[in-house]
């Protein structure tokens, strides 16, 4: 996680301010974290991705968003911004203001140098507190490498790996296959 950028302060006033700001910060317990913006790789395969899956779930009941949309976690008090969320259905907001979700069930991160530990420990742990969320997918920046978690019944999460550009995964919980290929096209590696 960021250092944080201010004291501590309240949810509420968290919000306030947020909803003003031109940049983008998490919360977590009191502390407001500013985020960092991202390099070409990573926005190469962020485009490559949302637009595979904006595609395929056009018509369905399942939608994808972007970044801007914040996700809040009541059992934990985060608030972020996933690279990528799915929703199923109705997308679940905590106020009128229709610009915070609570019931992602798909959570794609694309990891950077700067955030990867983050994404794949303390955030993935904070995100397993999301009861609808059966999916959680780590996307590399800075190499060839996706890992997708699912949960199972028991809550236990399984780990599949996928290294090379003829693999193919699926996203079980909106029934589509994605080809690293097609998430890498015109991807350069510094």
């Amino acid at each position: 996680m960021a250092t944080p950028v201010l004291n501590y302060i309240s949810e509420q006033d968290y919000l306030e301010g947020e909803r003003k700001a031109f940049e983008k910060h998490e919360y977590y317990k009191g502390e407001v974290f500013a985020m960092s913006g991202a390099l070409l790789p990573h926005n190469e395969i962020f485009s490559n991705l949302f637009g595979e899956l904006a595609t395929r779930l056009r018509g369905k009941n399942f939608k994808p968003y972007g970044s801007d949309l914040r996700v809040h976690i009541p059992a934990n008090t985060l608030y972020t911004y996933p690279d990528i969320s799915i929703i199923c259905g109705k997308v679940e907001t905590i106020d009128d203001q229709f610009d915070t979700a609570v019931n992602p069930a798909v959570i794609i991160e694309i990891l950077s140098k700067s955030t990867r530990d983050y994404d794949k420990g303390s955030k993935f742990t904070l995100y397993r507190a999301i009861k609808t969320l059966k999916e959680y997918i780590l996307v590399d920046s800075n190499n060839i490498a996706v890992e997708k978690f699912i949960r199972h019944t028991d809550n236990s999460w399984q780990l599949t790996e996928f290294k090379l550009l003829t693999d193919v995964f699926s996203i079980n919980t909106v029934d589509i296959d994605i080809k690293l290929a097609d998430i890498y096209e015109r991807v350069k590696f510094s």
